[in-house]
């Protein structure tokens, strides 16, 4: 049977206005974490921020910071990225030849560990660390970059990680980052997913407070 648990959001820094960081944080303040996403130019092709801006959003706001590593070798930062105010780390399997160490560490610091991998990795890589974390992710776009398309093929990669995870009795989140829309929410809660992360569909042209409306719109009913 499948584990229903409330819908968390998470809009994702990445599409925010980083000269009104500030604001924008407390735009989001109804949300329930806030997304972060690491890019070191090498995992991924393209380069967003480190530490200093994790620990600006740390002090600016009291929601969850749910720090997502698309970086090489991420065993070096953990203690960084914990000790600049994450909540939550999230690794990528093909980042690292150590997964499992490198989900020991985050939990050694006291931090919630996930785990997640690219849309074309087969999702038997994730299966050995599952009954050791606390959320997987599941990616529905390349990652790298904001604003691309949902890619349809992730809904059943939801509802095979989520069979896996009831399988095996975990409480463990199911996380979905990529091209979450009002449109598609709703199919991506009913695959199985209860945290779903939002940047352009938050940060739109009428403000945050409004994207983030338009999503609880869209999931009413939807485990919430």
């Amino acid at each position: 049977m499948t584990t229903v648990k409330p819908v968390k959001l998470a809009p994702s820094l990445l599409s925010c206005d980083f000269t009104r960081l500030g604001e924008e944080l407390r735009a989001i303040s109804t949300a329930d974490w806030a997304h972060v996403d690491v890019m070191d130019g090498q995992f991924v092709p393209n380069i967003s921020f480190g530490m200093p801006i994790l620990a600006a959003a740390r002090r600016a706001s009291e929601l969850y910071m749910d720090v997502h590593l698309m970086i090489e070798q991420p065993e070096r930062y953990l203690k960084d990225f914990a000790q600049a105010g994450a909540d939550g780390l999230t690794v990528q399997v093909e980042s690292t030849r150590h997964i499992h160490r490198a989900v020991q560490q985050i939990k050694e610091l006291g931090k919630r560990a996930g785990v997640t991998l690219n849309p074309g990795t087969p999702l038997e890589a994730i299966r050995p660390v599952l009954a050791d974390v606390d959320l997987v992710l599941v990616m529905s776009v390349n990652p790298g970059f904001g604003g691309q398309k949902f890619i349809p093929g992730s809904l059943e990669r939801i509802r095979t990680v989520r069979r896996w995870l009831d399988e095996i009795g975990s409480g463990a989140d199911l996380e979905v980052d990529g091209g979450v829309t009002p449109e598609n929410a709703r199919s991506v809660v009913e695959a199985g997913a209860n945290v779903l992360v939002a940047g352009s569909a938050v940060y739109g042209q009428d403000g945050a407070g409004a994207g983030l409306k338009r999503l609880r719109d869209a999931l009413a009913g939807a485990g919430e």
